[in-house]
C-alpha cells in the first residue's frame, strides 16, 4: 500500500489496526522468537487456564518455544498427557477446578503472568437430556460459569502476589468477537446488521456471548492489568501466519487460525502497549505477519476512551470489505457454513440457515 493510502487508512478508520507491511517496533524493541525486550521485566512464568483446549495448547507450545516456563492448568489430567508436553521439564501440569477460588490461588502460584484460555464449554459428548439442564443452569446464570468465577479469582490472586514489575498484562483473556452484540438496541443492530445477524450472535449458543460478557466486565472491574483479545471466526482450515488485523468496536467479522490467535495471545503477555485495551482479531490471507504487532496494539484505544458512531460506522464499513468469499454476506451465512459453501448453495454441516442442529456443534457448558 502507498503512503497517501496508509495515511487515509489512517485518518478514516482510526480504530483498525491494519499492518499491510512488516512493521518494527516503534520503541526500538529487539526480538526473540516473537518475544519483545523493552527494557522491561518480561514473564518467565506463565499460567495457562484452559491449555488442553484446541487454542490453550498452542498458547502452550507457543511459550515453550519462546523459552517461557508454562503452569499448565488443567481439568482433566489424562488428557493433558496426550496432548501436551508433560515431560518437558518448563512445564508443570496443574489439575485445577476452575470454580474453586481455593484451587485457583495455590494452582497459579509463582506465576508473573496467566493466559485465560478457558470456558464455559467443553468438546464432550453428553445426552440431549443433560445438554438441556446444563442450558438453562448456565447460560441462563451466567455468574455460575467457570469464566465469571475463575476470572475475578485470578485477577484477585494476581494483585495480591505480585512478585515482579511488569508493565504488560498479568492476566490475558481469550473471549470472542461478538460479546457486545447481543445487549444492542434494535437500532443498532439493524445498523451493524452484517455482524449484529451472523449466526453465533443469532443463536448464541448456550448464550456463550452473554457469559463471555459478563466476564470481561468482571474482568475490567477487578483492578488488575489485564488485555481482552476477541477473535473471530476461529478456523484451522484458515491458513496460518497470515496478516492479523486488529479492530475495536466489536463490529469485525471473518476468519483466523487458531495458530495465529495463539501467538497474539502471547506476543500481548510480553506488551505493555496492551494494557487496558480490547480489540477484535481476524487475518488476512496473502499477506504475511507484521514483524512485530506492538505498532497495531499502540494505536489501540484504552477501554475507558469512548469511540463515535462515526468511527464505529467507518469500521464497520471497512472491515466488511475484508470478508472471505465472493458475496461476503455473513448476515445470510448457517453456523456452520464456511464462505465458500454459500457461495456454491451447499448447505453447511449443521443444516440451513435457521434450522441447524446446534447439538452437532460439539459444544456443552461445563458447569460449576
Amino acid at each position: 500500500m502507498c503512503a497517501v493510502c496508509r495515511i487515509l487508512v489512517a485518518l478514516l478508520f482510526p480504530v483498525v489496526a491494519l499492518s499491510f507491511t512488516s512493521a518494527t517496533a516503534s520503541n526500538g524493541a529487539t526480538r526473540t522468537g516473537q518475544l519483545f525486550v523493552n527494557g522491561d521485566v518480561i514473564p518467565s512464568t506463565i499460567a495457562v487456564c484452559g491449555s488442553t483446549g484446541r487454542v490453550g495448547r498452542r498458547v502452550v507450545f507457543e511459550l515453550l518455544d519462546r523459552g517461557i516456563d508454562v503452569i499448565a492448568i488443567v481439568r482433566n489430567a489424562e488428557k493433558a498427557e496426550n496432548v501436551l508436553p508433560c515431560q518437558d521439564p518448563k512445564v508443570t501440569v496443574v489439575k485445577c477446578d476452575l470454580s474453586s477460588e481455593q484451587d485457583i490461588a495455590a494452582s497459579i502460584q509463582g506465576c508473573d503472568a496467566v493466559v485465560w484460555c478457558a470456558t464455559g464449554f467443553s468438546d464432550a459428548e453428553d445426552g440431549f437430556i443433560q445438554k438441556l439442564k446444563s442450558l438453562f443452569g448456565i447460560a441462563l446464570e451466567p455468574k455460575k460459569s467457570i469464566d465469571s468465577v475463575g476470572i475475578p479469582a485470578i485477577a484477585n490472586c494476581m494483585l495480591n502476589a505480585s512478585k515482579t514489575e511488569l508493565s504488560s498484562p498479568r492476566l490475558i483473556m481469550l473471549s470472542s468477537a461478538g460479546t457486545s452484540r447481543p445487549s444492542w438496541s434494535e437500532e443498532k443492530k439493524a445498523k451493524f446488521i452484517r455482524c449484529s445477524d451472523i449466526p453465533i450472535v443469532r443463536l448464541n449458543p448456550f448464550g456463550i456471548l452473554d457469559i463471555k460478557a459478563d466476564s470481561e466486565k468482571k474482568l475490567r472491574e477487578t483492578g488488575v492489568s489485564y488485555c481482552i483479545v476477541r477473535p473471530c471466526g476461529l478456523n484451522d482450515d484458515w491458513p496460518s501466519g497470515c496478516r492479523p488485523v486488529f479492530s475495536q468496536g466489536d463490529v469485525a467479522v471473518g476468519r483466523i487460525n487458531r495458530k495465529d490467535v495463539a501467538r497474539i495471545l502471547v506476543d500481548v503477555a510480553s506488551s505493555p502497549e496492551a494494557c487496558g485495551k480490547t480489540f477484535e482479531v481476524f487475518s488476512l490471507n496473502g499477506y504475511a505477519p507484521p514483524t512485530s504487532i506492538v505498532p497495531l496494539l499502540d494505536k489501540l484505544r484504552d477501554d475507558s476512551e469512548v469511540i463515535s458512531e462515526e468511527t464505529l460506522e467507518n469500521t464497520y464499513n471497512l472491515v466488511q470489505q475484508l470478508l472471505p468469499g465472493e458475496q461476503q454476506d455473513s448476515a445470510s451465512l448457517a453456523m456452520g457454513q464456511t464462505y465458500e459453501q454459500y457461495d456454491e448453495g451447499q448447505t453447511g454441516r449443521l443444516g440451513a440457515r435457521g434450522s441447524e442442529d446446534i447439538g452437532q456443534a460439539g459444544l456443552k457448558p461445563s458447569r460449576s
